[in-house]
C-alpha cells in the first residue's frame, strides 16, 4: 500500500490521459469492464463516468464511502487510473480522500493506493503498482471516496479512464520504441 498526495500533479501541470494512448504506449480499457456504483442520483450514474464529457458526472446519493466498481471479464493489467474532478465547480462534492482497491472479487479487495487531494480541478493521474512495483493485474478495481472537501456527504466525479500498458517486445521482432515500428509487430 502506498499513499500519495496528488494535489501537486493536478494543479500545476496539464495532464492529457489520452497522450500515451495516441503514442501507442497504453490502451484505454474502460470499455472492457462492467461498471457499477454504490449509489447515484437518478440520471447521474456509472455511464456518465465513461461518456468523455466533463460537463456530465456521476453523483453519489447516500453515506460515505462512495464506491465505483470496475470489473473486468478476465484479469487485466492496469498501470494508471485517471480521474477528472473539479473543485471550482463542485466544491463540497469534490472527493478529498480516495482509496484504490484491487482484487479477484469483493471479498479479497486490498488497498493499493490512497490519495489525498487538495482542491483539484483537472485530471488526477494515479499510478497503480503491485507490491513488486510492477503494473497490477486484476479482475476488480474499486475506487472508494472516503472523504469529500468541506465534509460534504455526496460526491461528484466527472470522468474516469483506465490504462493498460501495451507490450512492445515481440520475441521474434524485438523491442520497438516508435509508433512507426510498432505497427509491424502484429499481423493484421
Amino acid at each position: 500500500m502506498s499513499t500519495s498526495d496528488a494535489s501537486s500533479s493536478c494543479c500545476f501541470e496539464t495532464i492529457d490521459p489520452m497522450r500515451d494512448v495516441r503514442a501507442g504506449l497504453v490502451r484505454e480499457v474502460s470499455a472492457l469492464a462492467t461498471w457499477t456504483v454504490s449509489s447515484c442520483k437518478p440520471g447521474f450514474g456509472a455511464n456518465q463516468l465513461k461518456d468523455d464529457s466533463i460537463e456530465t458526472y456521476w453523483q453519489s446519493s447516500g453515506c460515505l464511502p462512495h464506491l465505483v466498481n470496475i470489473r473486468f471479464k478476465r484479469k487485466t493489467v492496469v498501470s494508471d487510473i485517471y480521474i477528472y474532478v473539479d473543485y471550482r465547480i463542485d466544491e463540497s462534492y469534490t472527493p478529498r480522500i480516495i482509496s484504490i482497491r484491487a482484487g479477484t472479487n469483493y471479498n479479497d479487495l486490498r488497498q493499493v493506493e490512497l490519495i489525498e487531494l487538495n482542491e483539484p480541478y483537472s485530471w488526477i493521474r494515479i499510478k497503480i503498482k503491485n507490491i513488486h512495483g510492477l503494473s497490477l493485474k486484476t479482475h476488480l478495481l474499486q475506487i472508494a471516496v472516503l472523504k469529500n472537501h468541506k465534509n460534504g456527504n455526496n460526491c461528484q466525479i466527472r470522468l474516469i479512464k483506465i490504462h493498460s500498458p501495451i507490450s512492445t517486445k515481440d520475441f521474434l521482432l524485438g523491442d520497438f520504441s516508435t509508433v512507426e515500428m510498432r505497427q509491424y509487430t502484429t499481423i493484421k
